[in-house]
């Protein structure tokens, strides 16, 4: 079988940077899942901080640049967001997966990179943005 993006996962994937794009295309090639977010205006962005899902207000975020810097993405089936596992084991995949390509990214699951996952202060397992980018 085949994995395709879904009309909707396309459409959010089109409203990132041409990197991102590169990395997932080659991701579901292995892996199906979902795009949750590409670009991402200042209402939803203020909306998420005050939720306490974004450490960063309008229009500090990677997702409120055009293009968008930053992804949200998840491995479909979207696995029960009470268990961290899968969402860890798909993250390093694509982290491995980009490296190979020669694409830089900063994942939500290991913020400062350093394969540490237990030295971090805040979870975004679905967010993948690229690192070393001027922002």
């Amino acid at each position: 079988m085949v994995n395709k993006w879904s009309k909707t996962s396309h459409e959010r994937l089109s409203s990132c940077h041409v990197d991102l794009q590169r990395v997932f295309n080659k991701v579901l090639i292995y892996r199906d899942c979902s795009v949750l977010e590409g670009e991402r205006g200042a209402e939803t962005q203020n909306k998420y901080y005050a939720e306490g899902k974004s450490r960063l207000t309008y229009p500090h975020s990677m997702h409120n640049k055009r293009p968008s810097l930053a992804v949200d993405v998840v491995p479909y089936p979207v696995p029960d967001w009470n268990d961290p596992r899968p969402f860890i084991r798909f993250g390093m995949f694509v982290i491995g997966l980009a490296a190979g390509i020669d694409v830089n990214l900063r994942w939500g699951g290991d913020w400062d990179r350093d394969f540490d996952l237990k030295d971090q202060r805040f979870n975004d397992y679905p967010h993948f943005e690229l690192h070393g980018v001027e922002k």
